[in-house]
């Protein structure tokens, strides 16, 4: 996942991000990805929509409920959900605004759009979050035009407790809901833990039973190479090994896809078009090699190699072994610095370093392999497993965009991109999922190169430039998120630069991160209808001044004021 503006330019320039927000600018205060939420004056209670029946009948007003916010902390975030108030949208009125609706659901000219949904929408304990406030969210979405949402099937939730005891309760809610509604959904199969990444603003730890696993044996967890281990995401290094009572992770994995198939089997194909598979932090096929908790990393720094627990060292060694070189295969460099220090602050990764001498090219070689394996692994399973099920398979990776501009692209490397100013790194990961069939769904598509602070050498156009010809080249499927929350004229006119330039270019799909009181407030609804209306219809079809007229007609938005949700 790409990182936020304000992360990035803080720790270089010392001063505040101003913002624009369309009509103010306003001073971003935060000083990390989980900044909370501003309040709203008091007027702005409730998102409103304004439904036009017809030129003969009148318009109808439906209140439609919003969230409160909540602080940032980590370990005891309130729910991230848009929070309905006591007088919550009735299911009369719903019923109204669903007769009405004029967006979505049609045929898409351009590049259908989906928003991600709040991180725990669904709590433990198969509940879902706010069910009131969801369904009026969802149908306010519906109404803009939005193809549908991306939502987190979260490992550490559904399977829980006992290892093939999974509890669907409160995704059966959610996706029955989004069926009604007429919402198309991704389902991410998110085997990570989430918490400790840019964004994370919950904790769902992995199953119980998985971490008892790894309390047993540390090595599951990736290790760096002071021996910090990292509980995100269960070590690739032991794929194939039964380890997690008596069942390798990718039996895991092959298991959770499965049960998620023949439970929601008449949903797939209509109401649940695409799977994305979880493979790594935050969902990304990569290494941790940048965590935020507890302050390991910060931006921009170049991260860690994640090689350092006994599986992954085995393999090195076996590798070692057989290029005939046994002095290679006890570890990772040593002269790679640490995770904060940037490129040519090492004897690896400066300009004339070791990355690109004999050993950093056995060594990236091996890292990179054991990741392209990884994806191999987990994608056969995954598309055995959806093989007449009718959906899309899609595959997440990092933008990560900073140090790009340098020789070695160090902060690349760590995280298993072995892509350099010699070599492409995106093209094998590109064939690995053309192979499968698989979308190659990427991040940071909504920056641009001037925005990023120049001492840190971020060239994020670039970067998505060379995954897009790495895609075109292995002819797969392209898609694009936004790597932070972004509701200003830029960073949209940006995403529709490219995902919808041209026929032959466009993205198959864009999904919007992230459902949330700020994309209801006022000014940031209008543009985000515009935006959708934009990119579903076909860039150039209709003048965009014509498209946020249409915007200002059809839905108004407010947001409550920022409250306790307890």
């Amino acid at each position: 996942m790409a990182l936020n503006l304000a992360t990035q330019v803080g720790p270089l320039c010392g001063t505040p991000v101003v913002v624009d927000t369309g009509s103010v600018a306003r001073v971003d205060q935060q000083s990390g990805p989980m900044a909370a939420w501003k309040q709203q004056p008091a007027g702005e209670q409730n998102l409103r929509c304004r439904i036009q029946k017809s030129a003969e009948q009148e318009e109808i007003d439906v209140t439609l409920p919003m969230s409160p916010g909540r602080p940032p902390l980590l370990m005891g975030a309130q729910p991230d959900l848009l929070v309905a108030d006591k007088e919550a949208v009735k299911l009369e009125e719903a019923a109204v605004v669903m007769e009405h609706l004029g967006g979505g659901g049609g045929s898409v000219k351009g590049v259908p759009v989906f928003v991600m949904m709040p991180l725990d929408t669904v709590k433990p304990g198969g509940r879902l979050n706010r069910r009131k406030a969801i369904n009026a969210s969802l149908m306010a979405l519906k109404n803009a035009g939005v193809e549908g949402v991306m939502i987190d099937v979260w490992w550490g939730l559904v399977e829980k407790d006992r290892p093939g005891e999974y509890d669907w309760r409160g995704y059966d809610e959610l996706l029955d809901t989004a069926r009604r509604i007429g919402l198309k959904v991704q389902a991410v199969m998110s085997f990570h833990q989430c918490g400790g990444n840019v964004g994370d603003t919950v904790m769902i730890s992995l199953p119980q039973w998985v971490l008892e696993e790894m309390d047993k044996d540390p090595d599951l967890a990736y290790t760096d190479q002071w021996g910090c281990r990292n509980y995100e995401y269960v070590s690739l290094g032991c794929d194939m090994v039964p380890v997690l009572k008596d069942r390798t992770p990718i039996q895991c994995y092959a298991d959770f896809m499965r049960a998620f198939r023949d439970h929601f089997a008449p949903l797939l194909g209509t109401t649940i078009v695409e799977i994305q598979v979880g493979m790594g932090p935050a969902g990304e096929l990569r290494y941790p090699s940048y965590p935020e908790l507890n302050g390991t990393w910060k931006f921009p720094g170049i991260g860690a190699f994640q090689c350092y627990d006994k599986y992954m060292l085995s393999s090195l060694k076996a590798a070692a072994e057989k290029a005939g070189k046994m002095e290679w295969g006890n570890g990772g460099p040593t002269d790679a610095g640490a995770y904060n220090d940037w490129p040519e602050d090492t004897s690896f990764f400066r300009h004339d370093g070791g990355w690109n001498g004999p050993y950093g090219e056995f060594f990236l070689s091996w890292y990179s392999q054991m990741l392209l394996d990884h994806g191999e692994r987990i994608l056969s399973s995954a598309t055995s497993v959806f093989d007449s099920a009718q959906v899309k398979i899609s595959v997440k990776v990092a933008g990560i965009h900073w140090h790009y501009g340098t020789s070695s692209h160090a902060s690349e490397l760590t995280a298993g991109y072995y892509n350099t100013r010699y070599r492409d790194g995106y093209l094998p990961i590109a064939r690995m999922l053309g192979r499968h069939g698989a979308v190659f769904n990427f991040t940071c598509v909504e920056m641009r190169d001037g925005e990023q602070p120049g001492e840190a050498a971020c060239k994020p156009e670039e970067l998505v430039r060379q995954v897009a010809a790495a895609a075109r080249d292995a002819r797969v499927e392209l898609a694009g998120e936004n790597a932070l929350s972004r509701y200003d004229e830029a960073a949209l006119e940006q995403i529709l630069n490219t995902a919808a330039r041209g026929a032959e270019e466009k993205m198959a799909a864009f999904t919007y991160l992230r459902m949330g009181p700020d994309l209801f407030q006022p000014d940031n609804w209008r543009r985000f209808v515009a935006f959708v209306k934009n990119m579903t219809e076909g860039r150039g079809e209709q003048c965009r001044e014509l498209l946020e007229r249409e915007a200002d007609r059809s839905v108004y938005a407010t947001v409550p004021k920022v409250q306790s949700s307890n």
